[in-house]
């Protein structure tokens, strides 16, 4: 892919450590920028630091040093009920956060939470339907019913409700067949290329990640250790014999 570039990036994680408990911080210095209209991937074995990082970005996790920086904009440590209204930043978590027994409509309405103006929220409910037929045919389905690809395509719609400038997405593919999964990846490289959605992920599949990213991170043990082009990462020795399944 052809990454769309800005003269600065949108995100700004600048040497940042952070963790969970004093004194025993997870990240260690990591770095890492998203340019607007890119999807940029992060990779690295379990434990370590992949959803810290996220957590950092969405004032989940206490940042020790270092910034982060959205849009130029210092937002480190930003209360996560602010990062969607005022760092434009949507996070689709890994674990399913759909209310199951509400239709896919009424997920949806909550993704406008920050509005009261009901004509806004039809509109932009509109725009996702636009964006996921399925979803359009669905409206009156409770989300519990429908299957895992469709449940995840509602959580990325969901996201895109607020029209957010950065989607934060925690292993789209968790839980998901291969077939499936190559569908999810398929939906975010086409909301790229249709709408410029710019989309920070971290990946366990790590070959289909890079595959539809721009860019990409390897993270271990807290810390950046490779970092290029997707293309340059997917035929790089070290990361293919690691995390690629290749010798």
């Amino acid at each position: 892919m052809t990454a769309a570039r800005t003269p600065a990036p949108l995100l700004e994680v600048r040497d940042v450590a952070a963790g969970y408990l004093p004194g025993q911080d997870i990240l260690r210095g990591v770095s890492l920028d998203v340019h607007a209209g890119e999807v940029v991937c992060v990779i690295g074995p379990n434990g370590a630091g992949k959803t810290t990082v996220f957590r950092a970005v969405y004032g989940l996790t206490p940042v020790r040093s270092g910034q982060v920086i959205c849009a130029g904009v210092d937002i480190t440590n930003i209360a996560p009920q602010d990062a969607l209204g005022t760092a434009g930043i949507a996070i689709v978590p890994q674990l399913r956060s759909l209310f199951s027994q509400m239709t896919v409509y009424e997920n949806l309405e909550l993704g406008m939470y920050l509005s009261r103006d009901k004509g806004e929220i039809r509109d932009r409910i509109d725009y996702v339907f636009g964006l996921f037929p399925r979803l359009a045919e669905r409206a009156r389905q409770e989300a519990g019913t429908m299957s895992g690809g469709e449940q995840r395509m509602l959580e990325i719609g969901r996201s895109l409700m607020w029209s957010p400038d950065l989607v934060l997405m925690d292993e789209p593919s968790a839980g998901l067949s291969p077939i499936v999964t190559r569908q999810i990846f398929e939906v975010i490289a086409q909301l790229n290329s249709d709408i410029g959605l710019t989309v920070l992920m971290i990946e366990q599949n790590a070959r289909q990640g890079l595959q539809a990213s721009h860019r990409g991170y390897v993270i271990e043990l807290g810390e950046i250790t490779h970092s290029g082009a997707a293309d340059d990462l997917l035929a790089d020795a070290d990361v293919r014999r690691t995390f690629l399944g290749a010798r």
